[in-house]
């Protein structure tokens, strides 16, 4: 696991938010929703949510950290989940977060999930809506999460610009 115990100075770290109001059950995929293959694009998993008529891609990095995104159930935002192996402090359901992509740094609300993920893991949800944010997911090529904390992780970012796009290809064969 790459931990990092600091980041570059906050002075040159444009803060931006990344989240909204949270609608509970809403906005990720639940227990109980059927998934299917759709395909696979540079390293990332395209699955179909059939309960949701959405889709959404799956990655997990050399370090075992696995980073899910797609819509919520009303298709209008997008959500971003990390999951890891490691204790990441996670407290409460809701915790404000820090992300870096790249030295551009978001602040957060994640929403802590726990049950029905594989054994071991543990992370959370974020909402975004801000289009700054999105653009750094697709282009950028690390995040690390909690880039001020002992127990900071990154994760590679590698190849979403294409699995972005392909999910937005799956999406819109959902919605014809």
């Amino acid at each position: 696991m790459n931990f990092q115990t600091s980041l570059k100075t906050a002075a040159i770290l444009c803060t931006f938010s990344a989240t909204a109001a949270f609608a509970a059950g809403d906005v990720i995929p639940s227990e109980n929703d059927t998934f299917s293959n759709w395909g696979e694009e540079s390293g990332w998993t395209i699955f179909v949510d059939d309960t949701r008529g959405s889709c959404l891609i799956e990655r997990m990095d050399e370090n075992e950290n696995v980073v899910q995104m797609g819509l919520t159930k009303d298709h209008e935002m997008g959500y971003l989940g990390v999951f890891t192996k490691n204790d990441i402090g996670l407290k409460g359901k809701k915790e404000k977060i820090f992300l870096s992509l790249d030295g551009n740094v978001y602040e957060a609300e994640a929403h802590k999930k726990t049950k029905h993920l594989a054994e071991g893991y543990t992370g959370g949800y974020i909402l975004a809506n801000n289009a700054q944010f999105v653009d750094d997911v697709m282009h950028k090529h690390e995040m690390t999460v909690f880039p001020e904390k002992e127990f900071a992780f990154t994760v590679s970012l590698d190849g979403t610009l294409k699995a972005i796009e392909a999910a937005r290809a799956c999406n819109a064969e959902q919605s014809s």
